[in-house]
């Protein structure tokens, strides 16, 4: 796709146009609703490592990691490339949404079937004979959740993203209410499944009722748009085959060598961090919403500006996350999962690097740009790397060679990505990313892990206490050098001076009601 030439931009300092600004007033709207429950969905598999045994609590991971798997892929794009059409022809939205609800539906259908006949190859593959009974209700699941997940994706399509960050706030409330209290009463993971088929049922109807409303007679199928979102979305479904078959892979290989004890403590090491989804997954759907709109105005240079203040809010946020976990790895794992998951520290350092590459968000610039065959190229090299080292790294550096060779992986593709991305918008290299902005970022995030570290070695308290401490004094140093060195623009300056007027006005009020 041909692009005009752009002049050159200042990459020392981001300052975004009011189109680039308002792409983060509806994402911090969709964080906040991810982030309402982020504690409670954070705390669903801390409760199920102590409920259950290592073996029990491998078998619940296998299990989450089959729907993981089936659920990113088997929907071959067809609910992201919403995204991609609503946006361009709205007033064809119904047989869109239409159409990509009547494929999921298919599918997860077909899934579950398949599932429940292959179910005792699935326990002989992954070392695991308590696996078979179960895998019914996984596949269950991942048929209500398949056809589900377009729900929040319309609503920030169309731009209801309140509604959007309420579905994703009440969404996961209940979620991590279906998992955590089956466990708590029964302590048997069939019940953790059936209160989540429970809920994903419930969300199911919802999304058929809120579809049949909004569309009223134009939701129904049309073949000829399906044609369309077909030929944009199978190429990206086949990329995301690959991408979480690479992902998943490292994943799968321990499970099949090792038993579901030890595939627990790689899975731990392997943590996922909400927060991290909850800020990178709804600032890309939005990224990609507005790159859409100015791209259809023929707006070229607003298009890097959105690149690039969305980097610059993302790298703010991740690179002092990710410098702390990696420096706190072992404090935070006993802390959440008990010394029994001790091994798990070393895993989970190396795996916080990706949370330092989510900051690029370069998967979303190529399916604005339809560039899907790319991203399938791309990912057939990731798979290639990790299928081709996985075993070799598993023998010279035990569990933290699979985190390894995933990291590089991911180095190279972001890279390569970002080669194609100043192909497109004809740009040079300066100019590709606010270089010096995250320099800077990082740098601070760097004096943050020494301060850590120098705090640590006068401090031995137990993980909690040490956890609290280091915090404290890594907020601070990083909190305060950014703003001494003056790395926010005007606007981010302004807002982060409002939210400390308004929690100092709820602070007062609340001392004051106290008081009476």
């Amino acid at each position: 796709m041909a692009a005009p030439t752009i002049a050159p931009v200042e990459p020392i300092r981001v300052s975004p146009s009011p189109e680039t600004d308002s792409v983060f007033k509806p994402a911090l709207l969709l964080m906040s609703g991810r982030t309402v429950a982020f504690a409670a969905t954070f705390f669903i598999p801390l409760v199920l490592a102590r409920v259950f045994d290592a073996a029990q609590f491998g078998t619940y991971k296998q299990l989450f990691l089959i729907w993981g798997t089936i659920y990113a892929v088997a929907q071959l794009g067809m609910a992201s490339s919403l995204y991609y059409f609503l946006p361009r022809e709205p007033q064809k939205a119904g047989p869109y949404v239409a159409n990509s609800l009547l494929f999921l539906a298919a599918v997860g259908l077909c899934c579950l079937g398949a599932l429940v006949i292959a179910a005792p190859k699935l326990g002989q593959w992954l070392s695991n004979k308590e696996l078979p009974q179960f895998v019914p209700w996984i596949g269950l699941y991942i048929c209500l959740t398949m056809f589900a997940m377009a729900l929040e994706i319309v609503l920030v399509s169309r731009g209801r993203y309140f509604w959007a960050a309420a579905s994703y706030g009440i969404s996961d409330i209940a979620r991590a209410a279906a998992f955590i209290l089956p466990a708590l009463f029964f302590r048997q993971l069939e019940w953790i499944l059936k209160g989540a088929v429970m809920i994903a049922c419930l969300r199911a109807a919802v999304t058929l009722f809120y579809c049949s409303r909004e569309f009223r007679a134009s939701f129904r199928p049309d073949w000829a748009l399906l044609r369309n979102q077909l030929a944009y979305a199978v190429p990206f479904g086949l990329a995301v085959f690959v991408e979480i078959l690479q992902s998943s892979l490292p994943q799968y290989a321990v499970s099949h060598l090792f038993d579901p004890a030890i595939f627990a403590i790689f899975a731990v090491g392997c943590l996922q961090i909400p927060l991290v989804d909850f800020a990178a997954a709804p600032t890309s759907d939005v990224m990609m919403v507005k790159m859409q709109e100015r791209l259809a105005e023929g707006r070229m240079r607003a298009v890097l500006e959105i690149w690039h203040d969305t980097t610059w809010k993302l790298a703010l946020l991740f690179f002092p996350l990710a410098a702390f976990l990696m420096v706190d790895a072992r404090e935070f794992i006993v802390f959440l999962f008990t010394r029994r998951y001790m091994a798990s520290a070393p895993i989970f350092m190396v795996w916080s690097a990706m949370i330092l590459l989510t900051t690029f968000q370069v998967d979303g610039v190529m399916r604005v740009f339809a560039q899907t065959r790319f991203l399938l190229v791309l990912n057939l090299m990731r798979l290639a790397i990790v299928a081709g080292l996985i075993k070799w790294s598993l023998g010279e550096f035990g569990l933290v060679g699979a985190v390894l060779v995933t990291v590089l992986a991911t180095v190279l593709f972001k890279a390569a990505a970002l080669v194609r991305m100043k192909r497109l918008l004809e740009i040079d290299a300066v100019n590709l990313l606010p270089w010096r902005s995250l320099g800077a970022v990082l740098a601070t995030a760097g004096c943050g892990v020494l301060v850590v570290m120098a705090v640590k070695s006068q401090l031995h308290m137990a993980p909690l206490p040490s956890i609290l401490a280091t915090g404290v004094a890594y907020a601070i140093t990083y909190g305060g050098l950014v703003w001494r060195f003056d790395l926010l623009n005007e606007s981010e300056r302004l807002a982060i001076a409002g939210w400390v007027r308004k929690a100092r006005i709820a602070t007062g009020l609340a001392l004051d009601y106290g008081r009476e």
